[in-house]
C-alpha cells in the first residue's frame, strides 16, 4: 500500500504543482504589494496546485507508450500504479481544483477551466506538435502569476505580467531541453519537436539561448525600482541555478544526466522564488 501511495504521489510530480502554487502566491503579492488574506491565498494556491497535478497525472496516463522507453521507472510503466488508478486520481484532483477556484470567484473558476482545457488539449492532441505544444505549456505556466492577480482582482499589474513572462521563458527552455532528452521515445509518436527536426545539439543550444535571455531580464525590476535591491539575493540564487544547470546541460552527453540538470534548474528556480516569498513574509 505504501508503495502504491508513493507511486500516486510521484505521478503528481510534487515540485511542479508546488512551484505553480508559489507563483500564484507571488502573483497575489506583486498585484497587491502585500499578502492576500490567508484563506484566499490557500484557495488560490490549491486551485492551481490540484489542476496542475491533474494535468501531469493525465500526461503519464496518456504517455505510457513513450514512457516505456523514455522513463520505464515511472509509476505506470513500472506497474506500481494502474492506468485506472491514475485516471481516478486525475478526476479527484480536477474536482478539487474546480471547487477551490469556484470559492474564489467566477472569473477565477473560468480561468481554471481555461487552464484545464489548455492542459488537456496539449496532453491529448498537441504534445507531439513540437513548438506549438511547447507554447501551450508556457501559456499555462505564465498564467500562474496571472491567476494570482485574478484571485485578488488585479490581473494586469505590470510586475505580475513581467514575472509571468519570466516563468514562461524558463518553462519554454525546459520544454525544449526535455524534448532533446526524449528523442527516442518521441520518435514513436511522430513528434515534431525541435530536437527531432533539427537535432539534439541545436535543441539544447536553443534552450540555452532562452535561459540566457532570462538571466538578462531578471535584474530589470530592480533597476526600474519595483523592488529594493536586497531582493537581488533570491533572484541571484535563481539565476545561479539557471546558469549552472544550463552549462551542465550543454556539456551533458547522456539523456539521464541531462534530465537531472533540467530538474535541478526547475528546483533551483523554485527555491529562489520561495526565498523571495520568505523574505517578503519577514518584511526584509
Amino acid at each position: 500500500m505504501m508503495l502504491k501511495l508513493k507511486g500516486l504521489f510521484e505521478l503528481m510530480r510534487f515540485e511542479l504543482p508546488f512551484a505553480a502554487g508559489i507563483c500564484v502566491i507571488l502573483g497575489q503579492l506583486f498585484a497587491l504589494g502585500f499578502f492576500a488574506p490567508f484563506t484566499l491565498s490557500l484557495l488560490a494556491f490549491f486551485s492551481v496546485f490540484t489542476i496542475s497535478a491533474s494535468i501531469l497525472v493525465l500526461n503519464d496516463y496518456l504517455d505510457l507508450e513513450t514512457d516505456i522507453i523514455n522513463a520505464p521507472q515511472r509509476p505506470i510503466p513500472s506497474g506500481i500504479v494502474s492506468k485506472k488508478e491514475s485516471l481516478l486520481l486525475t478526476v479527484l484532483l480536477i474536482f478539487f481544483g474546480l471547487y477551490f477556484s469556484y470559492l474564489i470567484s467566477i472569473i477565477a473558476f473560468a480561468t481554471i477551466i481555461f487552464l484545464l482545457i489548455i492542459g488537456n488539449l496539449y496532453n491529448r492532441f498537441f504534445k507531439k506538435s513540437g513548438l506549438l505544444g511547447n507554447l501551450m505549456v508556457i501559456i499555462s505556466v505564465g498564467m500562474t502569476f496571472i491567476f494570482g492577480g485574478i484571485s485578488v482582482g488585479e490581473p494586469f499589474n505590470k510586475t505580475v505580467i513581467f514575472f509571468a513572462l519570466i516563468a514562461a521563458l524558463i518553462d519554454l527552455g525546459e520544454e525544449i531541453a526535455a524534448d532533446a532528452m526524449d528523442i527516442e521515445g518521441d520518435k514513436l509518436i511522430n513528434s515534431k519537436s525541435i530536437a527531432i527536426k533539427y537535432g539534439r545539439v541545436k535543441a539544447v543550444k536553443t534552450s540555452s539561448i532562452i535561459f540566457s535571455i532570462v538571466l538578462l531580464l531578471s535584474p530589470v525590476p530592480f533597476f526600474l525600482g519595483w523592488f529594493s535591491f536586497i531582493y537581488l539575493i533570491p533572484i541571484g540564487i535563481m539565476d545561479l541555478f539557471i546558469l549552472y544547470s544550463t552549462i551542465k546541460l550543454i556539456k551533458s552527453q547522456q539523456n539521464s544526466e541531462g534530465r537531472k540538470f533540467i530538474r535541478l534548474l526547475y528546483i533551483g528556480s523554485t527555491f529562489g522564488l520561495v526565498i523571495f516569498l520568505v523574505m517578503k513574509m519577514l518584511k526584509l
